[in-house]
């Protein structure tokens, strides 16, 4: 009677699983160092283009200006709207953090916990968007958010944010979105345009600066009461120091 002998199991090479592991290192420290060496270089040129203004099916308008030439109005205002611990945390404001997650379990209206840092280093190294790509952009996020905090520092985050944000359709900076919407330069902000402009700034897309009604018109008139306080209290103060 004919006996048959069992395969031998088939295993992978042994060579062939040393070059994968040799292509992930390898791929893992080029990452590592792209990464950093655009953080130093961005810490002093400014970033020629994002992912987002590229794709943008309406094309982009953009004119980088100095943090200098920028109304301190504007810093307050994106402060008291967007981040209102900006001077104080490490680029992870652990509280609005929590504070978001406790509203979202409870099915209040979704909210992040964003910081100006972290909203930085997603519009310069990442991409925008929902879907199951946000939890691997969330991951580097933090990475990024990481370097340009300790590579950056405050005032160049504010600087790099003010230049890159998107104010409207095909319209990213503060330069270009007080150009578009007032007609002059962003160095004479008042602090209520400044406010508009930051009421505007998490759907700009969707929200008016001129001629906002509405919630966005009740938010715009709050972030330019709280604006006060930001001056007031020196929260910008890591700006400026």
């Amino acid at each position: 009677m004919a006996r048959f002998l069992p395969l031998p199991l088939r295993r992978g090479s042994p060579s062939r699983i040393r070059r994968l592991g040799w292509w992930i290192s390898r791929g893992i420290i080029w990452f590592f160092a792209i990464s950093i060496g655009l953080s130093v270089i961005y810490k002093f040129v400014p970033p020629p283009v994002t992912l987002t203004m590229l794709i943008d099916p309406h094309g982009f308008d953009k004119d980088w200006t100095p943090l200098s030439r920028i109304d301190r109005n504007m810093v307050a205002a994106v402060i008291a709207g967007e981040d209102s611990r900006f001077c104080e945390h490490n680029g992870f404001d652990t509280e609005a953090i929590e504070q978001a997650m406790e509203r979202n379990a409870n099915g209040g209206k979704l909210r992040g916990g964003s910081t100006i840092s972290q909203q930085t280093a997603k519009n310069v190294f990442l991409w925008q968007g929902t879907g199951w790509t946000r939890y691997a952009r969330k991951g580097l996020e933090t990475w990024f958010t990481f370097l340009i905090e300790n590579i950056w520092g405050k005032r160049r985050i504010m600087e790099v944010y003010l230049n890159v944000a998107e104010t409207g359709i095909g319209t990213y900076g503060i330069e270009a979105g007080s150009q578009r919407y007032f007609g002059h330069s962003a160095a004479r902000l008042t602090r209520v345009e400044a406010a508009r402009i930051a009421a505007a700034l998490p759907s700009p897309k969707k929200r008016s600066v001129v001629g906002a009604t509405g919630f966005t018109r009740r938010h715009g008139n709050v972030i330019a009461a709280r604006s006060g306080v930001v001056r007031n209290s020196a929260l910008d103060s890591c700006v400026y120091e």
